[in-house]
């Protein structure tokens, strides 16, 4: 399929973060842009802004006409339901129908593309090493799983030449790109009701690292038992990062790449999984050829991402932060983070489960994870694309906790519950729609 002779592009979940990132690339190279979504949010509602037609049922006279047309691509989220009326409407008459994945793959193998692998990590080290690319000057595009505070977008630049893409492990989805520059930040298992094992995880994750036939263009985190480069905070790699310290809130460090010593580089984001982020991304971009100056400089200038450790009220008597986290080893990095800049503060953790596959296989590590806090309030599970199982649910979970003070809420007493507490520090964690959340708690805090 040649996207040169495509007018109309029609996406079947366009509010999702990586869709939308699609659809706003799109519409900077000059096609059509039409979508369905089953609920309106925030990022549909900037989608409209760029003139994007959006509707919100599934409903075949809804689509415009114009993409009835053969030069059509329709693509489509894996969250949507193979039920979906407009989906199999596009199947049976043979329109380009392609998954996300399969589309960056058809974007990116004419470019010079860098592929972030990894359970965790993926957004933030993706989006510093878009940003170190469109700050050198490189004619860059950078699909991001996250709004990126500097650009306040999910899409940075729309270069031509070098792509940056996130390498989704859901679904094997990583396995349709071409990158030339590639990276693994972590291997932990994740997506059970998909891969059924880790061992099908690490299985997955090799097949991806062969894709790059030179491991000297392969970067792997501490503790990945892959191939490439290593990249370590504190530990002996070919790019170590050492010497750390804070200073004015901001980590300080110094780097050993295979030929030099940068040293006091600094970086603003919390927590030692941003700055093992910040490492991988500034070793990709020294072997593409990036100054080590410019690096610097982005580095220092990058805001972070909206829903990464994101903050909402900063102020001496009260802290609101909020987070995407939705796997035990996330919610132990905001944990660390949090302990970090705040220590002998009370820290209460709000989280909302994502998927119920995820919660059962994972419901020992959360429940320590979520232990960890002084004071939890726990959501129902946010389903996402699945249906409920029997006995696996948000009282489960908080049975399994052993800290005592913990309790279950329903999202319509959520912020009075909030408003009796004493901690200091308030942590939203979560991948459901515990964002929409976050503004309405902002305002009651305030």
């Amino acid at each position: 399929m040649n996207i040169n002779q495509i007018h109309n592009v029609y996406f079947i979940g366009i509010g999702g973060i990586g869709m939308s990132a699609l659809a706003r690339y799109f519409v900077a190279i000059g096609k059509n842009v039409s979508g369905y979504d089953k609920t309106p949010t925030e990022l549909t509602a900037e989608l409209e802004e760029l003139g994007i037609s959006i509707h919100f049922e599934d409903n075949i006279s809804q689509i415009p006409t114009d993409y009835f047309q053969e030069n059509t691509l329709v693509i489509i989220t894996p969250a949507v339901p193979v039920t979906h009326s407009e989906w199999n409407y596009f199947i049976e008459r043979d329109f380009h129908v392609k998954k996300r994945a399969e589309v960056l793959g058809i974007i990116t193998k004419d470019t010079f593309c860098f592929a972030v692998a990894g359970t965790h990590g993926k957004t933030t080290t993706s989006s510093i090493l878009g940003h170190i690319l469109f700050e050198s000057g490189a004619d860059v595009t950078a699909f991001i799983g996250g709004i990126v505070e500097n650009y306040n977008s999910n899409l940075i630049g729309t270069g031509k030449t070098v792509t940056v893409v996130e390498a989704d492990e859901f679904d094997r989805s990583f396995l349709h790109l071409h990158p030339n520059i590639a990276c693994v930040t972590s291997t932990d298992a994740d997506h059970l009701d998909i891969y059924g094992d880790s061992v099908a995880i690490e299985a997955s994750f090799r097949e991806f690292a062969d894709k790059i036939s030179d491991k000297s263009k392969l970067f792997v985190a501490e503790g990945v038992s892959l191939e490439g480069i290593r990249v370590a905070v504190n530990a002996d790699a070919e790019f170590k990062a050492f010497n750390i310290r804070i200073e004015n809130s901001k980590y300080v460090f110094d780097v050993q790449t295979p030929s030099e010593l940068l040293k006091d580089m600094r970086f603003g984001l919390p927590g030692k999984h941003n700055l093992s982020n910040a490492l991988m991304a500034l070793s990709m971009a020294i072997t593409f050829g990036i100054p080590p100056a410019t690096i610097a400089k982005s580095l220092m200038t990058f805001k972070g991402i909206k829903r990464r450790f994101s903050y909402q009220i900063q102020s001496s008597k009260l802290v609101f932060i909020d987070d995407y986290a939705h796997h035990p080893t996330e919610i132990n990095a905001v944990h660390q983070a949090v302990r970090e800049l705040y220590p002998n503060q009370k820290v209460l953790a709000i989280f909302q489960p994502h998927l119920f596959s995820r919660t059962k296989d994972f419901a020992d590590d959360f429940a320590r994870s979520l232990s960890a806090f002084d004071e939890t309030i726990l959501l129902d599970i946010y389903p996402a694309r699945e249906l409920p199982m029997e006995g696996i649910n948000s009282q489960w979970l908080l049975d399994k906790m052993t800290s005592t003070n913990k309790k279950l809420v329903q999202k319509e007493d959520l912020i009075s519950t909030i408003l009796t507490s004493d901690a200091t520090v308030i942590v939203t964690i979560g991948a459901g729609d515990i964002g929409e959340l976050v503004q309405p708690i902002k305002n009651a805090l305030l």
